[in-house]
């Protein structure tokens, strides 16, 4: 799968300053031919990221899934008119996935809460400290709660696609033969989805914070 998706990687055709600046100004009117060649162009900065980790050929997949989700968020926020490359605008959105991902995925795992650190202590000694109160806990779930309701108010497609990537896991690939639409098109439901939910949201959001 890796090999395959190297394979993809050779073809991608690097911008020129010129024609990436023309793109966004497109990107930002909705036109979705030139959101797919921008995240398409920026895939070998998430590949590179993904390497760094120096993971097994399995769980770089994995990252650079969960790279690709950090990709089209930074895209999905960038203003080409600020001055700031989107490469280092997006590294940090990029890293920030698959750091949470490998979190998710290893600690747990790894970590014994009886396993004696460096400095002497015990994860069971502050378990109590880092649980959250009551107020959080009724906050969360308020939140949660709201953003349910608001996934299952999506045309369908785009909510079967955020259930598959965020609650299921499930790779770009997988999801495009199940609804019968390609990769590319993954990426374009994932992003008006999320901004779909977050209209939906900005209000409550707005309340919830004052």
């Amino acid at each position: 799968m890796l090999q395959k998706y190297l394979e993809e990687l050779k073809k991608v055709k690097l911008l020129s300053p010129e024609e990436e600046k023309e793109l966004w100004i497109r990107e930002a009117e909705g036109d979705g031919t030139a959101h797919r060649i921008l995240i398409s162009a920026y895939q070998p900065l998430v590949f590179k990221t993904a390497v760094r980790f120096h993971m097994p050929e399995e769980t770089t997949m994995e990252l650079i899934q969960e790279g690709t989700v950090g990709l089209l968020e930074a895209a999905e926020s960038y203003d080409h008119t600020k001055g700031v490359a989107f490469s280092l605008y997006a590294v940090h959105r990029i890293r920030g996935r698959m750091c949470d991902f490998l979190n998710r995925e290893f600690s747990r795992d790894d970590l014994s809460l009886d396993r004696e650190m460096a400095e002497g202590w015990r994860l069971t000694e502050i378990l109590s400290a880092s649980q959250p109160l009551p107020e959080e806990v009724a906050e969360r779930r308020a939140v949660s709660d709201r953003v349910s309701r608001a996934v299952e108010r999506l045309p369908q497609k785009e909510k079967q696609v955020l259930q598959g990537i965020f609650l299921e896991n499930r790779t770009p690939s997988d999801l495009a033969a199940d609804i019968h639409v390609t990769p590319s098109h993954i990426y374009r439901l994932e992003k008006q989805g999320v901004r779909r939910i977050r209209g939906m949201l900005s209000r409550f959001m707005s309340e919830f914070r004052k």
